[in-house]
């Protein structure tokens, strides 16, 4: 697939205004699209045939995994990690609290990887520019720890296909790297994978694809872009406003790239100049993504 291959022009799936549109992730067995609005304290979810669906929380949600066991999601809120059902309706129970909420800082975004482990990132909510993010890992026997430190804004991560390969962004330092994961989830030494430039906005959520290459949500960049596994650009999708904030392949062939946005931080002006600003958009593309990895053994 290349820029050339396929007029990448997204399709809008949902005006709903999410200050911001956050986690997006597609199930494949419900044939249904999971995201946030994380100031919003707010789950949605859009089923194939367009039906939606929205679920509010006391606090805000920042992503959801789904359990390898079925029962249910594991969630971040603002202030730790919880198991999640929606039915027979909305509970929660936390499994640990790894954030000084106290002090301003908050979860922010998250992914499980092949061997079932849930690896989240953390921000300082109140001043970004505050290196006061961490990355947990939170493995499949429930044990939770710290596991990288000094991050301003913690986005991602993303996986390699084999699983050997991290890909985690600072935001606010608009830089992606790469660690290498060994079996037992540590990590190596971090590689710079990308330096974003000005222009480029910065790398917020990702994803996968089937071919290994990384698809970024630049947010202030208003595109979303595909790299090879060196980082090289490989196709570019303009958006129709300037933050778009994550991305996620679903659908019955999972060939549609599904991408959040936002309105965080806009003034009204920019509001008004931009009035799909938290919206769910689609792509449709012609190379799969790989279905969602789960939490737990």
């Amino acid at each position: 697939m290349t820029a050339q291959s396929k007029d990448l022009t997204p399709r809008l799936l949902w005006q709903l205004g999410a200050e911001l549109g956050e986690g997006p992730l597609w199930l494949p067995e419900q044939q249904r699209l999971y995201f946030v609005n994380l100031k919003g304290s707010t789950l949605h979810a859009r089923d194939a045939d367009g039906a939606t669906h929205s679920w509010t929380l006391p606090t805000y949600i920042c992503w959801i995994v789904p359990r390898r066991d079925g029962d249910g999601f594991m969630a971040g809120l603002r202030d730790g990690i919880v198991r999640l059902w929606l039915e027979p309706e909305l509970r929660y129970e936390y499994v640990g609290k790894p954030v000084a909420a106290d002090q301003g800082v908050r979860l922010n975004d998250a992914k499980a990887d092949a061997q079932g482990r849930i690896w989240a990132g953390s921000m300082n909510g109140s001043d970004v520019s505050r290196p006061d993010g961490q990355v947990f890992r939170l493995d499949a026997d429930g044990e939770l720890s710290a596991v990288l430190n000094d991050y301003h804004i913690c986005n991602g991560p993303a996986f390699s296909l084999d699983g050997k390969t991290m890909y985690h962004s600072d935001s606010y330092l608009n830089r992606t790297y790469a660690y290498d994961v060994a079996e037992d989830g540590g990590l190596g030494e971090p590689r710079l994978w990308r330096q974003f430039g000005d222009g480029d906005g910065s790398p917020d959520g990702m994803t996968v694809d089937s071919e290994g290459c990384v698809w970024i949500a630049q947010w202030g960049g208003a595109r979303v872009c595909r790299y090879s596994a060196d980082g090289e650009l490989l196709a570019t999708i303009r958006m129709p406003l300037s933050q778009p904030a994550s991305c996620v392949f679903g659908g019955p062939d999972l060939k549609t790239l599904y991408i959040t946005t936002a309105w965080e931080g806009m003034s009204e002006e920019q509001r008004a100049a931009e009035p799909l600003a938290g919206s769910l958009f689609a792509v449709d593309l012609d190379v799969a993504g790989v279905p969602p990895a789960r939490y737990g053994k």
